[in-house]
């Protein structure tokens, strides 16, 4: 056994997701409640009925590249061959992160709270990780000044996730262009940035940045598991230098080979039809309904300006005795926060991708049990 792998633990999000009951009301798992529009596979249908379900190049289809290149058009990164298409947005983090780093000498630079994956990889990898941690002082905000400087001598790659998972924070315009500036101006070799951008899509401000418009060494990630609710289509991609991608694609041709025919066809429907943003107003909707219920129940909480997370504080010391709590006692999934960062400990993150009535019940519910561990002063009357 690689002691890498057997010492990680594995996802305690998926290990609190498997203790739901037909009854409970569900605000843990990260993933959509739409249905996905069929149309999108009835076309893909039509085309494998005439070109077959063979394998692609491992970079991916000629023509899904090229309307994925065009879509972003992030100035140096807006060719054809600056996209490999890959199974879902997760292989392409362990892809990128595995080719990109060496565990020898490289170091990567974690800007959470952040989803725990990019961690899991650099430990089963042996790759060293350093964090700088965004907390309340500044309401969860992006802070280009303490990322900067918290950039070390083997620092080689800075993971960001924005819209963030799970606080919804995104990162602006200004604060984009003053990171970008503040790597360009450091001597030696350059630091790669992976922009996470899987939530790009369901945003609710006009002042969201986007790293590959403003650095070249940006390594961009998403795919159509949340922008279109296709989480079990597998199918996402990565943008980066030309440089670097022929070692990306030779990665992933030994990862996957080459990503699902029938799912790169669904995603080249989607782009030629200029759908990616469909589900946003449904979202904005939803979210506006969310932090209603929110402070009906009495609940502070973190407001999001993109993703569907809402970031609620209990005020537990042991976030996970609680939430194992919240599940057993008033039959509610929602995630600690601690496992995102130390700075969300004594906060849950909640999904609203329920019905509104479920989140608004699912909030009293939480409120209550923390009003009875003495966390939560009585709601307002």
């Amino acid at each position: 056994m690689n002691p890498l792998v057997e010492n990680v633990p594995g996802s305690l999000i998926r290990a609190l997701h498997g203790r739901r009951r037909p009854s409970s009301i569900n605000l843990g798992l990260g993933e959509p409640s739409l249905m996905p529009d069929v149309t999108y596979f009835e076309r893909a249908t039509r085309w494998v009925a005439e070109h077959g379900c063979r394998y692609s190049s491992n970079i991916g289809h000629d023509d899904l590249r090229e309307a994925i290149a065009a879509h972003y058009a992030y100035p140096s990164l807006d060719l054809p061959e600056n996209v490999c298409i890959m199974s879902g947005s997760q292989e392409a983090v362990y892809v990128t992160m595995k080719t990109l780093l060496d565990p020898a000498k490289d170091e990567v630079l974690l800007v959470d709270p952040a989803f725990p994956v990019y961690v899991k990889v650099a430990q089963v990898e042996g790759i060293a990780l350093r964090r700088v941690t965004m907390g309340p002082a500044t309401d969860y905000a992006f802070d280009p000044e303490r990322i900067l400087a918290a950039i070390g001598p083997k620092t080689r790659m800075i993971v960001l996730c924005s819209p963030c998972n799970p606080t919804g924070r995104v990162v602006s315009n200004a604060v984009a262009k003053r990171i970008a500036e503040g790597l360009l101006a450091r001597s030696g070799p350059p630091i790669y940035l992976m922009h996470d951008e899987i939530y790009r899509e369901l945003v609710y401000t006009h002042d969201v940045a986007q790293f590959g418009k403003l650095y070249p060494y940006t390594i961009a990630i998403n795919s159509l598991s949340k922008s279109n609710a296709l989480t079990g289509l597998r199918l996402g991609w990565v943008i980066a230098p030309g440089d670097v991608m022929p070692h990306i694609v030779k990665m992933h041709g030994w990862t996957t080979s080459c990503a699902s025919t029938f799912a790169q066809r669904i995603a080249y429907e989607i782009f030629e039809a200029g759908d990616l943003a469909g589900h946003r107003q449904w979202y904005a909707a939803q979210r506006s309904g969310a932090l209603t219920a929110a402070r009906e129940a009495g609940l502070d909480c973190i407001d999001p300006e993109g993703a569907f997370y809402l970031c609620i504080k209990v005020g537990a010391e042991d976030t996970l005795a609680f939430a194992e709590a919240l599940i057993d006692e008033s039959d509610v999934i929602a995630i600690p926060g601690h496992i995102f960062a130390s700075t969300l400990r004594g906060w849950l993150r909640t999904s609203f991708v329920a019905p509104l009535s479920e989140i608004g019940e699912g909030f009293a519910r939480i409120a209550r049990l923390a009003q009875a561990r003495g966390l939560l002063s009585s709601r307002p009357a």
